[in-house]
């Protein structure tokens, strides 16, 4: 096999194990909410720590990846992951576990990164958009079939099984990068590290995605008006910086800054969903993790099958219409699903699923493409660290607004069925509220079109 073909192998493969790491687990928080007694807003923090690690670190990783090697650097985090998948099995109470997330998040923030810049780094630009809609597939694929498994495992041996799913396929991945791909990548090798800027922006991460979580307090609107303080102080840093951990500048560039404005936006209008629809099956419908996760395999399914078409097409089309197009379906199901209750039919359930997954599957490789072409080829780890961001701080808020909705709603509960109408309610509004995200998601990426027609 050619090696570029062999590389793109391997980072679909770690693909699907990152999505695997988050959705898999989601499909089984009731389980590990059951033996930890965790409360409702605590189970939707096994989520949104690994989310908030990832959306912290992901743009030093595109600096710190690109000045060490993006395969050193991937060979590294994959040992860890499997290392802490391990550990995490072993844990005993709800601190541990939400500590071994974290460091998961850490690992998987630097993989996020790499693999995409490898595949940007090792194909032309007319193989480009073909390339990153087969990765994309392995996202996808990874959405489809986690739930799944992930059901099936617990169903039948335990959530620690579902945690340690990936352990073995993710050393032969080790192996393979290890063995056969020769080619290292790197871009910054004669650049400082941005070390004040990477703190900066991490600090101003970490309080904005926590403040944001407790916005009904006094402290949550002071964290999060404080973060917006010190990100701003953040790009002040890296406008004077003359090599900073992500060039500010990118974003005079419209036709990137409006693609990542509507990932941003796709991202926090669409994540929630597989927690509500999950929370819907499990506790209103009252079903178990197998039979939810077969049921959950409806949307991503047919994101898999667009996903590579949606990918090829962006390459001879303009891909902002095909984003708009997909995002215009997203809001279209998120409709529907804000009227999601126990008297709700399985078939409108299904339906629904299959609108939102169309959606989804083209709006995403169209809209990569944009973001990763419309940078220097040096600067696709950065780029590709402006993607993860993107994808993780939208879906880190996205899980953030409804476990704010469930604050205000719910209160701090655990979910039993005395409270089963206000989880209704609770998600309800998440997704009148997402629906409006979508909206704005359609209208960046026309902004995208006209940028583009006038450059």
């Amino acid at each position: 096999m050619e090696s570029k073909n062999l590389l793109l192998l391997i980072c679909t493969v770690l693909s699907f194990f990152t999505v695997f790491a988050v959705n898999a687990v989601t499909i089984v928080i009731p389980s590990i909410a059951a033996e930890y007694g965790m409360s409702n807003i605590m189970q939707n923090w096994v989520t949104i720590i690994f989310l908030l690690v990832v959306a912290v670190l992901s743009v030093p990783a595109g600096q710190i990846s690109a000045k060490y090697g993006l395969k050193k650097v991937t060979r590294i985090c994959i040992l860890l992951f499997i290392i802490i998948s391990i550990i995490n099995v072993c844990v005993t109470t709800q601190e541990q576990f939400l500590a071994c997330r974290l460091v998961l998040g850490i690992s998987l923030a630097f993989i996020n990164v790499t693999s995409m810049a490898m595949i940007v780094s090792a194909f032309p630009a007319n193989e480009r958009g073909k390339a990153l809609g087969i990765n994309i597939t392995g996202v996808y694929i990874g959405l489809s079939l986690s739930p799944v498994i992930g059901g099936i495992l617990d169903h039948n041996l335990g959530w620690r099984s579902v945690v340690l799913f990936g352990v073995p396929f993710l050393f032969v991945i080790l192996f393979l990068l290890s063995t056969k791909i020769k080619e290292e990548w790197t871009s910054f090798e004669n650049v400082p590290l941005d070390v004040k800027g990477s703190i900066t922006y991490g600090i101003g991460m970490v309080l904005f995605m926590y403040g944001f979580t407790i916005l009904n307090t006094g402290l949550g609107i002071f964290l999060t008006l404080l973060a917006i303080v010190i990100l701003a102080i953040f790009a002040l840093i890296e406008l004077r910086e003359k090599h900073p951990v992500f060039d500010i500048r990118f974003f005079k560039n419209k036709e990137f800054l409006s693609a990542n404005f509507a990932s941003l936006c796709a991202y926090l209008a669409t994540y929630a969903v597989t927690t509500i629809l999950n929370y819907h099956l499990q506790y209103i419908k009252g079903l178990d993790s197998q039979t939810a996760g077969i049921i959950l395999l409806v949307a991503p399914l047919c994101q898999v099958v667009l996903a590579p078409i949606a990918g090829r097409l962006s390459d001879k089309f303009v891909p902002q219409i095909l984003a708009a197009l997909g995002m215009a379906l997203g809001t279209i199901s998120l409709f529907l699903f804000s009227f999601l209750n126990g008297d709700t039919s399985m078939n409108f359930l299904i339906v629904s699923m299959i609108i939102y997954g169309i959606g989804f599957g083209l709006f995403s490789p169209p809209n990569t493409n944009v973001i990763m072409s419309s940078v220097p080829p040096k600067d696709t780890s950065v780029a590709s660290a402006a993607v993860a961001t993107m994808r993780t701080v939208g879906q880190a808020m996205s899980m953030g607004i409804l476990t704010l909705v469930f604050a205000f709603i719910m209160g701090d509960v655990a979910i039993i069925e005395p409270y089963y109408p206000l989880l209704v309610q609770s998600c309800q509004l998440t997704c009148m509220i997402c629906i409006i995200l979508c909206i704005l998601s359609v209208f960046a990426s026309f902004v995208g079109i006209k940028s583009n027609s006038t450059q």
